[in-house]
């Protein structure tokens, strides 16, 4: 039989927090490409991330976001140092999705140990759960900066496991990236896909135990005892 579940762990970028919501605070300053502005942004602050941990360069997230809006602002023609700074100070407080604080509340209220596990810096994310009202539902925290690392290597969410002096299989993980959902699964984690894209599945060498297009539905699975995969 499986171990029970002991702790949810929550990716944050995409999958708490809504990644796209700052370009969306100053579409009109942005303009009518915003969205496609927005898209590029965040392809480039994954892509550094992954470039800069196979080289062996780590930066903060913090410094990746800003070099990966730099990019996206020059292939837009976009200039101007305001801009640049109203952007960064919104992704800082980005909107939560709306199912969150009630889907923490039921899994808290169940017994289980609730945490965010993220790239982003410490700093990053207490202002985001800040900003959202969430602090007060999550037992933790956790951000890769502590070896200084990106996702999905394993080392990162072994970081939940030393946290909370639980096995790899006590843990459910949920990431709306299909590759940290892989890596998450991979390392042992029972994951769920948040696929709120509605994307094709991929990484069949490790897949997620669940999909489920929003965390609004995650709880039934969790109490339910239905996220038996890894």
């Amino acid at each position: 039989m499986a171990s029970p579940i002991r702790a949810c762990v929550f990716d944050a970028y995409g999958t708490l927090f809504d990644v796209h919501s700052a370009v969306a605070r100053h579409a009109n300053a942005v303009g009518p490409k915003a969205e496609e502005m927005s898209k590029l942004w965040r392809a480039k602050q994954l892509e550094y991330t992954w470039t800069r941990t196979l080289m062996g360069r780590h930066a903060d997230f913090w410094t990746v976001t800003g070099e990966a809006l730099d990019v996206a602002m020059a292939a837009f023609g976009l200039t101007g140092a305001a801009l640049r700074d109203s952007l960064l100070d919104a992704y800082r407080r980005l909107a939560a999705y709306p199912e969150v604080p009630a889907v923490l509340t039921r899994l808290r209220g169940a017994g289980l140990k609730t945490a965010i596990l993220s790239n982003g810096t410490p700093a990053m994310l207490q202002d985001a759960v800040q900003a959202a009202g969430i602090a007060a539902l999550l037992d933790a925290v956790l951000s890769v900066e502590e070896i200084g690392i990106y996702k999905p290597a394993a080392r990162v969410y072994q970081i939940a496991c030393r946290h909370f002096g639980v096995a790899p299989g006590e843990i459910c993980f949920q990431s709306s990236n299909a590759w940290d959902a892989a890596g998450a699964a991979a390392y042992g984690f029972r994951v769920a896909w948040i696929n709120r894209g509605g994307q094709p599945d991929e990484y069949g060498f490790a897949r997620p135990a669940i999909t489920l297009p929003s965390l609004a539905k995650l709880p039934d699975y969790v109490l339910g005892g239905q996220v038996l995969g890894g």
